[in-house]
């Protein structure tokens, strides 16, 4: 049993916000899409999958809790066709010296209100570090979340022991009071981020609750509070017209169980033009970093266990040096260091952004060679040796990334 493909258009709620309009460029075909589960389900599985997708589809009303302050109205509408955002859903995160000054209203900035609230979207306290984020892609999720931590811990070389310029780490991370230990991430104690930019989150579950309360302002009973307004100098904790929580844990356990069984769009078609890339990709050292697969342990669903995943991450943080420095620190990570991120669906990502690319943290690259020459720190003789490439072999290394 096979779930129908989503590909339309991803709305907001009409004269709420001037939302995404983003439209899938055409109809994909088997494999080219994000939003399709893992092959071979049972039927119970799929059942909850797909409940689990009409959560994600679900564009909240005020009266059933959207706001009072919020970035989106449905999950989907951050992260379109369960790819990547653009720079029209992207958000800042905030803090100071580490601080997430949940107090003042962060770690996250709401740049959006509900009618009817006699106040205007949040503001930031002065003197806050700041980093604008485009929202990340939700499909493989499952897969990284079934990485056992100490394979990811094993390709650290904090120290850069083997004297190759490059030294990822861990970014070790304290899960919420809400995650337990039959959660991966969760339970006392640190543990391996290995989701969001900086790896600073460690469970799906934390993950999806927060998104909801963040993204959308809506409580749930993991996190039933209302998100903080920080205006200037004062704060004040706002409420809409729903009690809360406004969402079910069991609806919050659907969506992670929904993301967590997304399947990573297939491989590209591998030309020789792709072979010669991806073997300057590895002569030059990008898979240091990108490291080609990874191998999933032991788990409950059997399509999660023991797999192979190309997702050419080593998911550990790396300093990538001054010109991708937001200078803010998240959980261990300092202001100049990044995961590595995964790059499995990069050749679909203008499919599902209206024909537009947008790659880094913050969107500012909108090629994949924009992306390779913004690369700095650890990556920087990768990225200088990939600039004093013969133009043919460039195009090489770029139509491999893009098929991947």
């Amino acid at each position: 049993m096979r779930r129908h493909i989503h590909l339309l258009l991803v709305t907001a709620a009409a004269g709420l916000l001037g939302a995404c309009d983003t439209l899938m460029t055409e109809t994909p075909t088997a494999g080219d899409e994000f939003a399709a589960p893992l092959d071979g389900l049972d039927q119970s599985l799929n059942a909850v999958f797909l409940q689990g997708d009409e959560n994600f589809e679900k564009s909240f009303s005020v009266a059933e809790g959207l706001g009072p302050i919020f970035n989106n109205v449905s999950c989907e509408g951050c992260h379109p066709g369960d790819g990547r955002g653009s720079v029209e859903t992207g958000f800042f995160r905030f803090s100071a010296g580490g601080d997430l000054l949940v107090d003042a209203g962060g770690p996250q900035h709401q740049d959006k209100v509900i009618p009817g609230i006699r106040l205007v979207p949040e503001g930031v306290p002065a003197g806050v570090d700041k980093s604008f984020r485009l929202p990340l892609p939700v499909f493989g999720v499952g897969l990284i979340e079934a990485i056992p931590e100490q394979t990811i811990i094993d390709l650290e070389d904090p120290d850069d022991a083997d004297g190759d310029g490059i030294s990822g780490r861990v970014n070790w991370v304290t899960a919420a009071d809400f995650v337990s230990e039959r959660h991966v991430g969760g339970g006392s104690g640190v543990h391996v981020g290995r989701f969001s930019r900086k790896a600073q989150v460690s469970s799906l579950l934390e993950q999806v609750s927060e998104a909801y309360q963040q993204d959308m302002g809506v409580t749930n009973d993991f996190i039933p509070e209302e998100n903080f307004q920080s205006q200037h100098t004062a704060t004040v904790s706002i409420g809409d017209v729903a009690p809360d929580p406004e969402i079910s844990a069991n609806t919050v356990l659907e969506t992670v169980m929904y993301v967590r069984l997304l399947q990573p769009p297939a491989r590209g078609r591998i030309t020789a033009q792709v072979e010669a890339g991806e073997a300057l990709f590895n002569s030059l050292q990008c898979s240091a970093c990108h490291i080609p697969s990874i191998r999933t342990g032991d788990h409950e669903i059997p399509e999660l266990a023991n797999q192979t995943v190309a997702l050419f991450s080593d998911l550990l943080l790396h300093d990538m040096g001054e010109g991708l420095a937001d200078n803010r620190p998240d959980g261990d990570a300092d202001g100049y260091e990044w995961r590595t991120a995964p790059l499995w669906g990069t050749r679909l990502v203008a499919e599902f952004l209206g024909g537009q690319e947008f790659y880094l943290h913050d969107g500012r690259a909108t090629t994949v060679e924009d992306a390779i020459l913004l690369h700095g720190g650890e990556a920087q003789a990768a990225r200088d040796g990939f600039a004093a490439l013969a133009t043919a072999d460039r195009e090489a290394v770029i139509a491999f990334v893009k098929s991947l």
